[in-house]
Order: structure tokens, then sequence, then C-alpha cells
């Protein structure tokens, strides 16, 4: 977790800026030591006003909140707790996301490959090395890309297959047996 510091208005104290990345650190317990987070925290004194505003920014993650209070280390903590929240939401969210994966409907087609087909002719071509994974994490994968299909190596088999959308929201397998 990265964390940068912007102070407007004063000059900051060491000790304000241990307080505050002592709390941003406390939210990396919800990804984990080798998440790649970058949280900016920009502290600002207007008149008799102390404000505290972050952003998160990872992968699939944009947080922001914005405090502000007569106290700095209160103004921090006020945006620690409505981060938390929002943070808890967000891994809710993912969790529902995991367990509807988990429970979708699929159907699996088989093919036969003998010959190639003769076509109109290749457009384009995109190389890339597919990712092992099972076929409940191409489904995920498949919702947060918003693609209309993904191919993926499937751990199980060992086989490149392609999870797709169909057309009355239910997801298919293509698993090609050569």
């Amino acid at each position: 977790m990265n964390i940068a510091f912007t102070f407007k208005n004063f000059e900051a104290s060491e000790h304000l800026k241990k307080y505050a990345r002592r709390r941003m650190e406390k939210m990396g317990r919800f990804f984990g030591k080798s998440s790649g987070l970058e949280v900016g925290v920009v502290l600002t004194v207007d008149k008799f006003r102390n404000r505290c505003e972050v952003t998160v920014v990872g992968e699939g993650l944009h947080l922001n909140a914005s405090e502000q209070a007569s106290d700095m280390y209160a103004a921090i903590d006020l945006v620690h707790d409505k981060l938390e929240s929002q943070i808890k939401k967000h891994v809710a969210r993912l969790k529902e996301q995991r367990r509807e994966a988990r429970n979708a409907s699929v159907d699996v087609f088989t093919y036969n490959l003998e010959g190639e087909a003769e076509g109109e002719g290749v457009v384009g071509t995109n190389r890339f090395n597919p990712k092992p994974m099972h076929l409940e994490e191409a489904v995920m994968q498949l919702d947060s890309i918003g693609s209309e299909f993904l191919v993926f190596l499937n751990a199980e088999s060992g086989r490149v297959n392609v999870v797709y959308r169909r057309r009355n929201g239910g997801y298919g397998l293509i698993d090609p047996i050569v």
C-alpha cells in the first residue's frame, strides 16, 4: 500500500503524519499485504476547519471520502470510519458476485475438431497466454470485464475453454475435445 500525503495551508508534524499513516494502513487488512493500493491523503486547514480527503485506488477499486472537524485527528478518524464502511460494502458485493457465479447455470457443449473450416479470411490476430482458472473464476472474470466471452485455460482439464454469456442471461462453455 503506497500512501502519499499532501498538506495545504499548514506545516505537517511528524506525529500527525505517523498517525494518519497508521490509520490508513489499517484498511490494508481487508486487501492483504500484497495489494497494490494507492492511497492519497490531503490534509487542509481553512481558518477553523480541518479537512481530510482520502482517495483509495487499486485493482477494480476507487473510493473517495472527505470529512471536516475542528481537530485534524478527529477528521482523520471520521474519514477512516467512512472508508472502512465503503470497503466493507465493496467486499460484501464481491462475495455476493462470487456466490452468484457459483450458482450460475452453465451449459456445456463439446466439439470434436477434425478439420479446419474454410473462412472468409482472418481480419486480425490476438495472441495471449491464457491464465489457468476454474470455471467459477472464469464466470466471475467474465462478469467483471463486461465482455461477451472469455478464453481461459481450464485448471481441471488443462484444455483451452471459452465461457460466454447467453442471450437468456445464463452462461455457456465451449470445451473442445482434441
